[in-house]
């Protein structure tokens, strides 16, 4: 079930909050938690199916893997090596198997005969859920769930189930025992919803269809201007998008008391890689960094193994996107970047300047890295990928098409892309906030009427267009 589709805005979503608040959950954790933990698998189960057997075996087996290495942490190598068999299995199975075929392919011999695997919806995201959850206990970051309501609960959440953000169990522990709703978080909570709504169905949406059909054109008709096109309907798509999806899974849960943390800080407006991923699923790169990085020796080892660790870390993180060589790529392109900008970073003769040149200079340069590496975030091959660079750089010679920019150039296209590139900066929200701020207290009631119209506006639109559009993908449920 997606948040967008009407079924989920209109039957799933009003009836749970309707149980929620009618049985006094608002008050009393425990009513709520079990009316949340059915929900969440109903939820689960009308996408993932059969699957549904799997997410709940992996709860169950981290519930009491959890309190085993509470007790005795030798158990923790066993309890992480179960849930990365299990990913490795659904996710990257046919995917070493077609590696292991060429290779013996061009060794002459026989392919091995492999069944092709399904990918259960959102398995990447609660996988990190559970190493994060024991592996808390076993640092005594936090302390073993004996409520296996709560347990499954946490890991189980349908609001960020399938695409995150990654949460820290010791984060809303305490919530899972006990939290109140207030008419603030509440509100607050709808208009965060609406909002992640808007971005998904009214930019990310209409620039896909662009997006989707520039990246699958015949290499030979493919234009320099077709494929910069194509790449910025992408860059919009993926940020509104994924961005969008976190702001209403942060909006859900706030309207159940829950605190998510933040996954999108405006990450292109960041002047270096670093400060992108900085900014950009922040949830994902804190847990890399947590789990993997600072546990490899962080910034205490000689730069030489710092830098490997680096590449390392983003190796796997361009893994954990796909099993594909495409993503794999991606996360050492972006690895070998974040290396260099540490080595230029180091030099004594380097300097930072805040003067306009430098900062335009620095923006381009990242945004350029990002884009190129979005290439091979999307192409659905590695020639693919290849062909897209060379049609970007102008080095392939293009044959005529009926597809002219001009077709995909509607007046639709050129708002959206606009509304897209400002939206994808602060400066809206900044306005916003210096207009409350200049209000008079007494003259609030204004803004507060501006924003609740605009707010419906967006809500209005989102809804028309939900109602006149069939194409409605979630880029990151493939993950």
């Amino acid at each position: 079930m997606l948040f967008t589709e009407p079924t989920f805005l209109f039957l799933f979503l009003p009836v749970l909050l309707a149980l929620y608040f009618i049985t006094g959950s608002r008050e009393h954790a425990a009513y709520g938690n079990w009316l949340l933990l059915v929900a969440s698998v109903v939820f689960y189960a009308t996408g993932g199916g059969s699957f549904t057997w799997l997410m709940l075996g992996s709860i169950a087996f981290n519930y009491w893997m959890a309190i085993l290495v509470s007790r005795d942490r030798r158990w923790l190598p066993f309890a992480i090596a179960v849930n990365l068999t299990v990913l490795g299995v659904f996710k990257y199975a046919n995917f070493f198997a077609d590696n292991v075929n060429a290779l013996l392919r061009m060794a002459g011999g026989q392919p091995i005969a492999v069944p092709r695997v399904l990918l259960p919806i959102g398995i990447s995201f609660f996988t990190f859920h559970a190493i994060s959850y024991v592996v808390d206990v076993h640092r005594r970051d936090a302390t073993a769930q004996k409520s296996p309501v709560h347990a499954a609960l946490y890991l189980l959440l349908f609001p960020q189930l399938i695409a995150g953000p990654i949460i820290r169990y010791r984060d809303i522990a305490d919530q899972l025992a006990r939290r109140l709703v207030t008419v603030d978080d509440f509100g607050y909570g709808v208009r965060r919803f609406i909002v992640g709504l808007a971005k998904k169905v009214l930019v990310a949406n209409v620039v896909a269809g662009p997006a989707d059909r520039i990246f699958s054109m015949p290499v030979a008709e493919l234009s320099t201007g077709h494929a910069w096109l194509g790449l910025t309907c992408y860059t919009l798509q993926i940020y509104f998008d994924f961005s969008g999806y976190s702001d209403m899974a942060i909006g859900l849960g706030r309207m159940f008391g829950f605190r998510f943390p933040e996954n999108f800080r405006w990450p292109y407006i960041a002047d270096s890689v670093q400060e992108f991923w900085r900014r950009w699923h922040i949830s994902l790169s804190t847990w890399f960094r947590d789990y993997l990085y600072i546990p490899l020796g962080g910034n205490r080892v000689s730069p030489a193994r710092r830098y490997c660790n680096l590449v390392t870390v983003f190796f796997l993180c361009g893994l954990w996107h796909g099993a594909s060589w495409n993503f794999v790529i991606w996360g050492l392109w972006h690895g070998t970047f974040l290396v260099i900008e540490r080595v230029i970073g180091r030099s004594p003769n380097h300097q930072f300047t805040k003067s306009p040149i430098a900062v335009v200079g620095r923006h381009a340069y990242t945004m350029l890295v990002v884009m190129i590496g979005w290439v091979f975030f999307r192409a659905d091959t590695l020639p693919g990928a290849m062909a897209f660079l060379r049609a970007m750089a102008g080095l392939s010679a293009t044959a005529p098409t009926i597809y002219t920019l001009r077709w995909y150039l509607t007046p639709e296209l050129w708002l959206i892309l606009t509304a897209g590139v400002i939206g994808s900066t602060p400066w809206v929200v900044a306005l916003a906030r210096r207009l409350a701020r200049a209000e008079p207290p007494p003259f609030d009631w204004r803004v507060s009427l501006v924003s609740t119209t605009a707010l419906a506006a967006l809500l209005v639109a989102s809804i028309v267009s939900i109602a006149a559009r069939t194409y409605n993908p979630f880029i990151y449920f493939r993950f």
